[in-house]
This record gives C-alpha cells, structure tokens and sequence, in this order.
C-alpha cells in the first residue's frame, strides 16, 4: 500500500569550481594598505582617473602658482641681474600664499567629505589600518601636492637669478643659505595651508561648505584683523614754502597695545611672520597686522604658529579616532 505521507527531501548543495586561486604573493599588510590610501589621496586631487573636467582646477591652481616666478624669471632675463627691485625667495610666499590658500581650501575638502558623506570609511577599516593611519595618509598625500606648489616656484626663481647674474657661482656662494631656508619656509607654510581646511573638511559633509568656510575663515578674519591694528594719525599742520601741508603724526594703532596680541589673529600674516623669521628678513611692505607684531618677542608670533598647525592636526586625530566598525 502507498504511504499517504508527504516525500521530503533533504537539503543539497553543489561546488563549482570557478578557478579561484589563493594568493601566493607577498602581504604588505599595514604599510601596503597606507600607500594605497596615500596615492589615492594625490590622484584624488590631481583628477587622475577621472574625467577631464576634474584635471582643469588642479592644473590651473599650479599653472597660477607658478606664473609669478615665470614672470620673475622673463623680467630677469631682460634686465639681468635685478634682486635688488624684484621679490626674492622671502616675498615669494606671500606672492602666492593667497593662491595657496585658495587651492587648499577648494581641494583638500575632496580628500575627507566625499568619504564622509558616502560613509564609505568602514570599507577602509575591513583593511589592516587604524582611522589615524588613514587621516594621516590623506593630510600627507595634500601636503605632497602643496609641497611641490611651493618649491617648484621657488627652484624656478632661484634658477631664474642665478642664470641671470653676472658672476653665476659668486651669486651662489653668497646666497646659498637661500636654498635650505625656502626649503624649511616652504615645509612651514605647506604643512599651515594642509591641516587648517583639512580640520574643517572633518565636520562636514559637503565639499562647497568646508571651502566657504576655509575662504571666510582666512579672508574675513585677516581684513578684520588687519583693521583693528591699523594705524589712527593726528594731523599737523606745517607751512612748506607758503604752503600749509598737512602731516601725520602721533599714530598708534586704533586697538592700542592690544594690537601687536590682535594680530596674531590674522592666519595668514601670522604664517607669513614665520616665514620672514625663517629668512631673517622684514616684509618691505608689511600689512597693519605684520607690522603691529614686530612689537612681540619672535618666540610669540612663532609659538601662534605652532598652535595654529598643531590643534587642527589634534582635531583630524579626534575626529577620527573615535571612527570603529
């Protein structure tokens, strides 16, 4: 007699073998996984392997950071040797330290918010790194690119002068000390240009926002500041050759004392004065805020510095290091 019971089958599985192999090579572990992230960060900004419309901003901010040392150079060319009327490696900085400051703030944005907003940063954590490992890849990959910025103007300029005067080894053996003072000058100022929108781009999400804000923060604040440490004058009247000239005099600045501690509030003039202290030599034309803080021990203006590249690089750290899967 059939059984009126249901047949039940039992569970089955199949193996198909798709020619997987296992991998023999070698494992870089850690420090594979941080290049890879390092990399990813300069193409990243470059536009590498993207389309054509992401390699135009990149190329136009260097071609700008550049044109003032070409222009130098051409000058230089004509005349000959004239470092006596066109910026030398001192005021090469604050030729183009609005640029950089520009370029920092538009691109160092796409190296934090882009993985933020997708929060994409668990998939980088699956590898064998820490959320710092990848912050402090992603800083050092920016300061690479500014980095170059700064010094391949500054190569062009030295070459510029060297080739234009008219003893070329004289020149260097009389300012040889320019070479590794540009060089310590443009470490400084890369590392300022690197971390402050790179801290920003951290608590937000949106790359138009940290760039505003980036722009704001250095802009804004050093025409405030510079405004409340410039100079107030009392005017004196003097007869000059039956002429009565009016003259400044008694000025001080509108805040008083304070302004020589308020101008360490300006970003930008506060970098600069590092970058004057580095070559031993005052701006020749220096903004309310530079000038106000020459009244200062050069340990002020130098320990302003430090706190204002060393608390956004202690921000990046906190903001990631609280980041686990």
């Amino acid at each position: 007699m059939a059984s009126d019971l249901p047949v039940t089958s039992s569970p089955q599985g199949e193996v198909f073998d798709l020619g997987y192999q296992r991998y023999d090579g070698p494992r870089e572990g850690r420090s594979r996984a941080r290049k890879a992230i390092y990399w990813d960060g300069v193409k990243l900004v470059l536009g590498i392997g993207r389309g054509p419309k992401a390699k135009i901003l990149p190329l136009l901010l260097f071609i700008s950071t550049m044109f003032p040392a070409v222009v130098f150079v051409i000058i230089l060319s004509f005349v000959g040797e004239g470092e006596n009327f066109l910026p030398g490696p001192a005021d090469y900085n604050g030729i183009i330290s609005f640029l950089l400051i520009l370029f920092g703030a538009i691109m160092a944005p796409e190296l934090f918010t882009p993985d933020r907003k997708d929060r994409v940063l668990d998939l980088y954590l699956v590898r064998p790194i820490t959320s710092t490992d990848y912050a402090l890849a992603r800083v050092a990959a920016f300061m690479s690119i500014v980095l170059v910025l700064v010094y391949s103007g500054q190569i062009v300029l030295q070459v510029g002068l060297i080739l234009t005067a008219v003893e070329p080894w004289e020149y260097i053996k009389e300012n040889w000390e320019d070479t590794p003072r540009f060089m310590a000058a443009g470490f400084l100022m890369a590392m300022f240009i690197t971390v402050i929108p790179m801290a920003v781009a951290t608590f937000m999400t949106r790359r138009a926002y940290a760039s505003a804000f980036v722009i704001g923060l250095f802009m804004v604040g050093t025409f405030v500041v510079n405004g409340l440490t410039s100079e107030s004058c009392d005017a004196e009247a003097r007869s000059e050759g039956g002429r009565i000239k009016l003259e400044a005099v008694d000025c001080e600045p509108v805040t008083g004392d304070a302004a020589k501690y308020i101008a360490l509030l300006s970003l930008i003039d506060t970098s600069l004065a590092v970058n004057y202290l580095v070559f031993d030599k005052e701006d020749d034309d220096p903004s309310p805020a530079m000038l106000a803080s020459r009244e200062l021990h050069d340990a002020i203006p130098i320990g302003a510095y430090g706190l204002y590249t060393l608390i956004p690089l202690a921000v990046i750290w906190w903001q990631y290091r609280r980041t686990r899967i």
